[in-house]
Order: C-alpha cells, then structure tokens, then sequence
C-alpha cells in the first residue's frame, strides 16, 4: 500500500511503520484505544503498556480472553510488543510534528493498523505441514497548533554543533596565546648573543697578555749565562 489509508489534513504530522514483525490484531487494538487522544496521554499508556503494567481493551480479536479488574471486568490483554511498536510511531510523529512548526497540544487525528505481507515458511524433512509470517504496517497522524515565526519548538542542533566548534577554536586560541608569551619569556630571560661573543673575546685578550708578561725575555737569559 502507498499512501495513508485516510484522509490527511493540510497541516498535520505523520509517520508510519512498515513490514513489521507483530501480529496486526494486537496492533489494530492498542491503536482503537488512542484514537482521538492526547498524545501526551498516549506517551504515558504506551509506556506502561509496553512494560505490561496496564492492560489492553479488546474490543474484538477477544475469543477466549480473560476479564480484566482494571478494565471494569471486560476483555483485554497485555500486548507488550505491539505497545512498544506503536510508540515508535507516535514519537517519530510528534518530532516529525516538530520539524515542521506544529506544537502543542498534539491530538492524534487518525492511526490504524492492517497487513503488509505474507511469507510462507515451509516445513523441513519433506513434510506437508506449512507455516506463514504475517507481517504489519502502522500508520499515524497528528495535529498541533501552528508555533509563530520566529518560536522554535525544539532547540536545532546545528547552532549547538556550531557554538561547540566556536568554543574549541577559541580554546585553540588561547593555548597558542599562552605558547607565545612562555616563548618571549624565555627569549628575554636569555642573554643576547652578540654580548656573550664579545666577553669571550676579552677574556681570551687577558689570557694572552698574561702568558706574554709569565714569559722570560731572551736577552735577560743571554747575559745570566755570560755571567
């Protein structure tokens, strides 16, 4: 099937679930219950509903199915897989919801649960026995009241990505300032080149002078041996 099986509004969420492995009578039931519900309250019972904390009312698929207490004695069952696909749905819609400017309260206009495929699994060893794999679809809509421009409903995560690299950079910034001012310390703090040269070249001065003064003149040995 293409398409919604209903009629949708202009203004409105959708979102729906394809080829999915539970049983279409199950699901058919958890969506009778939200029909024209709140989704807050939906959020809140399917929640409990996929943990089998709360009971499911069925209203028909109920052959042989035991009273409930805290359905006020009727028939119902604890449909935990089918709940937990249906949340799927309803929160992916109220997001898709919020993409596109609706906001609160969203209301759940339509939902609905039918058969997708049928594969046929055969028995192994040559036996005649044959088995089928019934698969489902899930489909909801939503409606919202219209945000004003300029209102976001939901914080974007671009400008948080963006904020986040602006921070680094200027984290970046400071450690390079920071290299840059232990680099001029340590220049000043060492002396200038050009000065260490020229106190080398005095002290080698003195230390030739004082070999020349240490050393004997030749004519003062000359007349010592004449003597």
């Amino acid at each position: 099937m293409k398409g919604y099986s209903c009629e949708i509004p202009e203004r409105c969420a959708k979102a729906r679930l394809e080829d999915v492995n539970a049983s279409y009578k199950d699901l058919s039931e958890v969506c009778g219950v939200l029909r024209k519900k709140k989704a807050d309250w939906a959020l809140a019972f399917l929640e409990k509903a996929s943990k089998g904390e709360v009971p499911v009312l069925f209203r028909r698929h109920n052959t042989n199915l035991g009273h409930r207490r805290e359905l006020g004695g009727r028939k119902g069952r604890y449909p935990q897989k089918a709940a937990g696909f249906v949340l799927k749905a309803l929160q992916s819609a109220i997001a898709n919801g919020k993409v596109i400017g609706l906001g609160d309260p969203f209301v759940i206009e339509a939902i609905s649960a039918n058969k997708k495929q049928i594969f046929p699994r055969m028995a192994p060893k040559g036996r005649t026995a044959r088995s089928y794999l019934v698969t489902s679809r899930v489909e909801i809509v939503l409606t919202g009241s219209e945000v004003p421009k300029g209102v976001s409903v939901t914080p974007k995560k671009k400008e948080e990505k963006k904020s986040e690299a602006k921070a680094e950079v200027k984290k970046e910034e400071a450690k390079a300032e920071e290299k840059k001012a232990e680099e001029k310390k340590q220049a000043s703090a060492e002396p200038p080149k050009e000065h260490s040269e020229h106190k080398h070249e005095a002290e080698k001065n003195l230390d030739n002078e004082k070999r020349r003064e240490h050393a004997a003149p030749p004519h003062a040995h000359s007349e010592y041996q004449k003597g």
